[in-house]
């Protein structure tokens, strides 16, 4: 039971810090335009009067209701918990964690040692990917910016941005 827990909350880990990092890393690179690329910040652009256009496109999905978002968010959510859940029509009697057959085009599941060795390294990623997340959320916290942001402006002056610099605005002053 646990290890199906931590699986999945390293799957959504994985993805999670993929989330984080990627707008900030296409703004920053000049490949798309975001109306607010830092990941804290993002949702918060549904509430403004243009609404929120996915990947800086508004021909894409433009989202001006929180509520539709919410609804559409939670009907997909429920179907793909459900097909987990119960095999879906792709994989009836398959594993709920590790399905294989349609959900292994490339056919990385058909040699068993290979199989143990991905899901190993599948879970230590995910673990990373969890501690990861813990420091994106300390980091916007602290900082007020986004990981790529911190990066950045440590690597500028490495000296000066650090987490001991930071750490002295939580102290006691008399």
């Amino acid at each position: 039971r646990y290890r199906t827990i931590e699986v999945l909350h390293a799957r959504w880990a994985m993805l999670g810090a993929l989330g984080c990092l990627t707008p900030e890393l296409l703004q920053a690179n000049g490949q798309a335009t975001f109306q607010e690329p830092t990941w804290f910040k993002a949702g918060a652009v549904i509430f403004s009067s243009e609404g929120l256009d996915y990947l800086g496109k508004p021909q894409l999905v433009h989202a001006q209701s929180i509520l539709a978002v919410l609804a559409t968010q939670v009907v997909l959510m429920g179907a793909i918990e459900g097909y987990r859940l119960d095999g879906g029509p792709l994989g009836q009697g398959l594993d709920p964690l590790y399905p294989g057959a349609a959900f292994d085009p490339l056919g990385l599941a058909d040699d068993p040692d290979t199989l143990a060795e991905l899901k190993v390294k599948e879970l230590k990623n995910g673990r990373l990917a969890m501690v990861s997340m813990l420091g994106f959320f300390v980091q916007a916290i602290v900082t007020g910016k986004g990981p790529v942001e911190n990066l950045t402006d440590h690597l500028a002056d490495p000296s000066n941005v650090n987490a001991f610099n930071y750490a002295t605005k939580f102290t006691p002053s008399p």
